[in-house]
């Protein structure tokens, strides 16, 4: 009977060290939110990432009796079904009846007109860590209207999956647009909430210094802590393998390669119908939810599918070999980059050194400089130990 004790309470003991180490988003930590918005019209900038364990936030506010006024989406909409770039618009939600206001649509900023009966503005979406995926430009235009409005923000973190190493290049500030704002690398590792105070800390926009700001921090989780995504964040990032090569995988979206959208593996394998068949992998993308008009639709695509190691490469560095691969490969070499590629890399030095035939290893070392730059300003706005 002793050992059977003994046993239940080592099991017991083992259970709640399990539970006490589970990451926490700032979501779901509702105690320390809900006394800020109480009597408060809220607006919230969601999707279906934003949830509280298996209830969209939206849900969970208007249960505790939260006045929610309005819902504000990013690129892929409400639902997150919409195909990269395409036109959002509004709309009502059919369950609350709340009016869905597109900031992928007419307007990339809340309006005036649109915060006048707003008094706080809840950020919660969950971001991968590049700095081409457009919710840290939404995030930006929020605070923005924020500030300029005189309403407060509170922006419920969430772990950055891609949190625990910084590359690529700085981007130029002359290449600004939605798929980057800010002169920061490509993978910059920090939260939305980390990101944001370093927003405010440098005055990255005018009225900066006027932003009332609350950032509720998640528990568990550090740079140095992996954290595989409950829902995925948009339609095309389905796995964590994605989510770890897309850094390295969506600098092929600036140039004629298929990244695999439109297949059951989006940015897990990439490809062309010209790149020479033999020794190649291959797909053959045609339409689907999420896709519904992709590269090459019904045309067989040679390329590379993501291998593990390749996959766990990508977990602590950018990878430029797939993209110099197929440069080498496809045979119309003055038509591969689009004019798309130097605002995805933030420079037009990328694209050159490629071009010239330049290493990888020559090509990482040219960032250095920057990279130990920015590396000194972000360190300041940390909220969580660094890897």
């Amino acid at each position: 009977m002793l050992q059977k004790c003994c046993l239940f309470l080592c099991l017991l003991v083992g259970t709640l060290s399990v539970q006490a180490q589970r990451t926490i988003p700032g979501a779901e930590r509702t105690a320390e939110y809900l006394k800020l918005i109480n009597h408060k019209k809220v607006a919230l900038v969601m999707n279906q990432s934003s949830r509280v364990g298996n209830r969209l936030l939206v849900d969970t506010l208007l249960k505790s009796g939260v006045l929610v006024k309005k819902i504000f989406v990013p690129e892929h909409g409400f639902r997150g079904s919409a195909d990269a770039g395409s036109h959002v618009s509004n709309s009502i939600d059919s369950a609350t009846h709340l009016p869905i206001i597109s900031l992928y649509g007419a307007n990339k900023k809340p309006s005036p007109e649109q915060l006048a009966d707003i008094d706080v503005v809840i950020y919660d979406l969950q971001d991968v860590g590049a700095r081409f995926y457009t919710y840290i430009s939404t995030l930006q235009y929020v605070m923005e209207a924020c500030a300029d409005n005189r309403k407060r923000l509170i922006i419920l973190d969430r772990p950055n999956p891609n949190g625990g190493y910084i590359d690529g290049p700085v981007l130029d500030t002359s290449l600004r647009s939605f798929v980057g704002l800010q002169p920061i690398p490509l993978v910059y590792a920090m939260t939305p909430g980390e990101y944001a105070w370093m927003l405010v800390g440098e005055r990255a926009f005018p009225h900066a210094s006027h932003l009332g700001l609350n950032v509720i921090t998640c528990l568990n989780w550090d740079h140095k802590t992996r954290y595989d995504l409950p829902v995925a964040p948009s339609p095309n990032l389905r796995t964590m393998d994605a989510i770890y090569l897309y850094p390295s995988v969506c600098l092929m979206e600036g140039t004629v390669i298929s990244v695999g959208r439109g297949t059951n593996k989006p940015f897990c394998q990439w490809g062309n119908p010209e790149i020479p068949a033999k020794g190649m992998d291959h797909f053959k993308p045609e339409a689907q939810a999420g896709a519904s008009n992709p590269p090459y639709e019904g045309k067989t695509c040679y390329g590379r599918i993501a291998t593990s190691g390749n996959i766990r490469a990508a977990e602590n560095h950018l990878d430029l070999s797939f993209l110099m691969e197929m440069y080498q490969k496809y045979p119309a070499k003055a038509k591969f980059f689009t004019p798309f590629f130097d605002k995805l890399a933030g420079t037009t030095v990328l694209r050159k050194q490629i071009s010239s035939g330049m290493t990888e290893t020559a090509i990482r070392a040219s960032w250095k400089p920057e990279l130990i730059a920015f590396r000194g300003v972000r360190k300041k706005y940390l909220l969580y130990t660094d890897f």
